[in-house]
């Protein structure tokens, strides 16, 4: 699994390598699905033979190859040498390398949070309007996309620092084709029909939901997913960062509504495998398995695109286990499509024209689709070809960004870590314990009020 490998390369303090002359994955010109005329065209225009760039990012082992893969072409184009670094605690290594003055020019964070401390540091280089009309133009939801990359810079004024490139999806809910077949339900396409489904089982004497908090040091997390998700298809995007930020608080009607309508599902007994008394105590890890109990133990499991590697051994995403996109409410449809994700920002940490002939490059279409042909990589851009996914259940998950009309980051993550990884957690397990939302809600505002 990918957590594996991760964790036995973390074990190393620094990682650094260098795509240099390796071999390009895919012959140029030679797969028609890849759009090689924006290969070529980036190529005629950006000779910065001689020239080197830096790269410090969040990706090692398996995720670190395919980056460099990436890269490769990027060298071919460009004559430019690039040296990709990480650490295992990269977040701290780029506030030191910030503030010591020895930056990578280049540098990719998942965290906003990290990355608005980065700009209103004088760290970061605007991208300019350029980047911003192209994100707008070519990024489904593109406004969601500039709202994401855009942050207060040292003067207090908002710029467009950063370039999102490889996304996340989190609105997601899992289930078994086989077992949906054999009961004679369909996928839901409105979360009045996902309601309806969830007592339909109920009423077939099965029981709908899986559903699993516990994360060791980390419990209670996957229920902030859900209210978050819940967040986005009960209130308006503006109220969704309001709330991210505290500009409303945790009290407000619309987080109590969200919290709620995770209660809906969380908190009957009929509704969960294990009744409501279970959902604290479930390993997020052992949760789904219900579903590929005979008979099933559950139908249905609200978690983001990495779960299969919880599946039992051998199952195929696709045929043995299938998703859905977590649907928006029918009687709110001025909402659209809002989907939950995370994923990566790629920022100029240190301005040169190799820097910025990177940020070019991530704006042409074969940046993106080298890394859709391979995995573990998804984008909202427009002209990426879809034909290049490596998989169907990868374009599947591609056509839900492209079909967003809004992205928001995982709040969780957008929040004071005290909040967000902390009283967040314990708020939500105390809630599926029995607690009503209007308390645990005044206890996160609490804890949120403390660090003012």
């Amino acid at each position: 699994m990918k957590k594996t490998l991760l964790l036995h390369v973390a074990a190393l303090a620094l990682l650094a390598g260098s795509a240099g002359a390796a071999e390009l994955k895919f012959a140029p010109g030679e797969d028609k699905k890849f759009n090689w005329t924006s290969f070529e065209d980036f190529k005629k225009g950006h000779d910065l033979k001689g020239q080197s760039l830096t790269i410090f990012g969040p990706w090692r082992g398996e995720d670190q190859t395919l980056f460099e893969s990436v890269f490769a072409y990027f060298e071919e184009a460009t004559g430019i040498d690039v040296k990709y670094s990480s650490s295992e605690n990269y977040e701290q290594q780029i506030v030191i390398d910030t503030q010591a003055g020895s930056p990578p020019e280049v540098a990719i964070l998942p965290q906003p949070g990290l990355i608005a401390d980065l700009a209103s540091k004088g760290y970061l280089t605007p991208l300019g309007d350029d980047v911003k009309t192209w994100l707008l133009e070519n990024y489904a939801a593109g406004q969601s996309w500039v709202d994401l990359s855009t942050y207060k810079g040292k003067d207090g004024q908002p710029a467009l620092y950063a370039f999102p490139y490889k996304i996340d999806v989190k609105s997601l809910v899992w289930y078994v084709p086989e077992n949906f077949e054999d009961a004679g339900y369909e996928v839901p396409k409105t979360m009045e029909e996902l309601k309806a489904l969830t007592e339909q089982i109920v009423e077939d004497g099965g029981t709908p939901w899986c559903i699993g908090l516990g994360s060791g040091g980390a419990t209670g997390w996957p229920a902030t997913d859900w209210v978050e998700d819940m967040m986005l298809r009960t209130s308006s995007p503006e109220t969704y960062d309001k709330w991210v930020t505290n500009a409303i608080p945790f009290t407000d009607p619309a987080v109590l509504t969200a919290i709620d309508e995770f209660g809906w599902f969380a908190k009957n007994d009929k509704f969960v495998d294990g009744g409501s008394a279970a959902v604290a105590s479930t390993d997020f890890r052992d949760s789904p398995k219900g579903l590929f109990g005979a008979p099933p133990k559950c139908y249905l499991h609200h978690q983001a695109s990495f779960v299969p590697s919880f599946f039992p051994e051998g199952t195929v995403v696709g045929e043995d286990a299938d998703f859905f996109y977590m649907p928006p409410y029918e009687s709110k449809k001025d909402l659209g499509n809002p989907v939950l994700g995370a994923g990566t920002l790629a920022l100029i940490t240190k301005d040169s024209p190799a820097a910025r002939a990177f940020i070019e490059f991530l704006q042409t279409p074969i940046a993106h689709e080298l890394w859709m042909a391979q995995s573990s990589f998804l984008t909202p851009y427009k002209s990426a070809s879809k034909d290049t996914y490596a998989n169907a259940p990868m374009a599947k998950q591609g056509d839900i960004l492209l079909n967003a009309t809004t992205f928001r980051f995982d709040g969780s993550d957008l929040m004071p870590g005290k909040i967000g990884a902390g009283a967040f957690w314990t708020g939500m397990v105390d809630y599926t314990g029995g607690k009503s939302a209007a308390d645990v809600a005044a206890e996160i505002q609490k804890a949120w009020d403390g660090l003012k």
